[in-house]
């Protein structure tokens, strides 16, 4: 089964998939961008460098899908693989003006040859929640775009899981990070 971990930033997806990766050591863990060679260098390029058009931080991020398909998610295929992010979030984020969201649907969906998470668990913020949790860091260059971005990008996921057909769960988030770990858990059984 291929269950991708959506949410804005700061929503925890890594601090979860952390614990699961020490509840499910058998698992296969994996994040986009990052998860291969090539995908180390698009997250550096697409998140920390200013300057770079949203069209071309798109194709970045279709480039890293791409390779994590074929060296990641095809081969492992048939085993329990869990993604931070995936497919959902990259269209979610390239909702920026001007750019055809049933064009980045068709090369997102060619990008990954149709291959689509199983599951997608949301772990879902409210505003203050977003806000208190951004202050705590240093933003990279797509939190810069501010809180209501990143609640429009939020509620994007749902409806592009509906959209794709794929089956979603939505957790609160401002949980704690154990109620929440309960919860996921109860969720994969």
């Amino acid at each position: 089964m291929y269950i991708a971990f959506e949410g804005v930033d700061t929503c925890g997806k890594t601090t979860q998939i952390g614990l699961l990766q020490r509840a499910y050591p058998d698992f296969v863990f994996t994040k986009e961008p990052g998860g291969t060679e090539l995908g180390i260098k698009v997250r550096e390029l697409a998140l920390h460098h200013p300057n770079i058009d949203e069209k071309s931080r798109f194709f970045l991020f279709l480039a890293d899908r791409s390779e994590h398909l074929a060296k990641i998610i095809r081969p492992n295929l048939g085993r329990t693989i869990i993604s931070d992010r995936s497919v959902v979030s990259g269209l979610a984020y390239s909702s920026f003006e001007g750019f055809d969201a049933e064009a980045a649907k068709t090369m997102s969906l060619f990008a990954v040859d149709n291959t689509l998470p199983d599951l997608v668990i949301i772990l879902w913020l409210d505003e203050s929640t977003i806000k208190a949790r951004l202050s705590m860091k240093t933003a990279d260059e797509i939190e810069k775009q501010g809180i209501k971005k990143l609640l429009e990008i939020q509620q994007t996921m749902p409806r592009i899981c509906e959209e794709l057909k794929i089956k979603y769960e939505i957790i609160d988030a401002s949980k704690t990070i154990e109620e929440i770990h309960d919860i996921i858990k109860a969720k994969l059984q």
